[in-house]
């Protein structure tokens, strides 16, 4: 991993280890290539836990919010973790690994969540390690990603939530213009600049939340565990929720939360004016006329120069009436509502 940062150091990174975060200072430049062209970002916000044994796939199937059993070898899925009070503790992409399964969950919480599912494993055949300093991810976001996927010699899958490997290279597609890309750490470096030479712009880590955000993806992380049920996050909306499978830890909630309506509070895309704080998650959001108590917290940030974008969690009634929100405080910053590429159910 040295190999890989050290290689990132040379070439103008610059991290900040307590956000889990780095970049190449050009974040205005990065989120306008993302509008045309493709941003690489070392996924240094992330966490990598990987589970094995004989019976991984019942273990996982059983402690995870969507359905393990039928995912497909050559697939990835989003799913997640959460309380007896269906409260989520993390939510993750995981992908089949040979005979066992990759996880990432937010770099903050990996070890914690290695910790809590390793209370459950009791007497089963099942292996969890944590994130191997062997290996690296690294993210491809912009309408032509996939363009230099190609011209950079790396495997591409054919289908969103697919993925496809060489070797010990993977690339997982999360949706045409967004690619996650699993290599030895020894390769990452001549990975890295083979996109470089095919096009793509160094970028840091808030590009990649700026496409996620875009995508409507959340992520859960220290600030936010806990805090949403999963159609609060609107995981059910992104495939992250499967009603058909059996029990799991909180599973009761999410069922019921689905078959009673329509959840109070839903994942909204807003143009933030201001950069609430150092990572703008977990800042509140006030409602004009209901300043008594905040009407939603945001979940993801990605800063850009004057302000940034977020997903933010807030009552549905505010967005349904139309009603103002303001950011940090009840007088605070007024927020502007973006769009998602998918439809939240009225």
């Amino acid at each position: 991993m040295s190999t890989w940062t050290d290689y990132l150091a040379r070439s103008g990174a610059r991290f900040d280890h307590a956000n889990f975060a780095m970049d190449f200072g050009s974040r205005q430049a990065d989120a306008d290539t993302l509008a045309s062209g493709a941003v690489a970002v070392p996924l240094v916000h992330l966490g990598l836990l990987q589970a094995g044994g004989d019976e991984v796939a019942g273990f996982l199937h059983n402690m995870f919010s969507n359905d393990l059993a039928r995912l497909p070898a050559d697939a990835a899925q989003w799913t997640s973790f959460n309380t007896a009070r269906g409260r989520v503790l993390a939510n993750f992409l995981l992908w089949r690994d040979g005979n066992g399964y990759s996880l990432a969950p937010a770099a903050d919480i990996a070890p914690a969540l290695l910790q809590k599912l390793s209370l459950y494993i009791l007497r089963s055949k099942v292996r969890l390690t944590p994130p191997p300093p062997e290996r690296v991810l690294i993210g491809l976001a912009g309408p032509v990603a996939g363009d230099h996927l190609q011209e950079a010699g790396l495997p591409v899958p054919g289908d969103d939530m697919r993925q496809a490997h060489d070797g010990s290279r993977r690339t997982i597609r999360i949706k045409d213009a967004l690619f996650i890309i699993e290599s030895a750490a020894a390769d990452a470096a001549p990975i890295f600049a083979a996109l470089l030479d095919a096009g793509a712009r160094a970028g840091g880590t808030a590009s990649w939340h700026l496409a996620t955000i875009r995508a409507g993806l959340p992520l859960v992380t220290a600030a936010t565990q806990e805090a949403f049920v999963a159609q609060m996050l609107n995981l059910e909306l992104i495939g992250g929720v499967s009603f058909s499978k059996g029990c799991y830890p909180g599973q009761e909630v999410i069922a019921r939360t689905q078959h009673l309506g329509k959840p109070k509070r839903r994942t909204f895309r807003l143009g933030i004016p201001v950069t609430p704080t150092e990572t703008g998650v977990g800042t509140a959001l006030y409602a004009e006329e209901e300043a008594e108590q905040p009407a939603g917290t945001i979940v993801a940030f990605a800063p850009l120069p004057g302000g940034g974008e977020a997903l933010a969690v807030l009552r549905t009634h505010c967005v349904d009436e139309g009603v103002g929100i303001h950011v940090g405080a009840p007088d605070g910053p007024r927020a502007e509502l973006l769009g998602l590429p998918y439809d939240i159910p009225r």
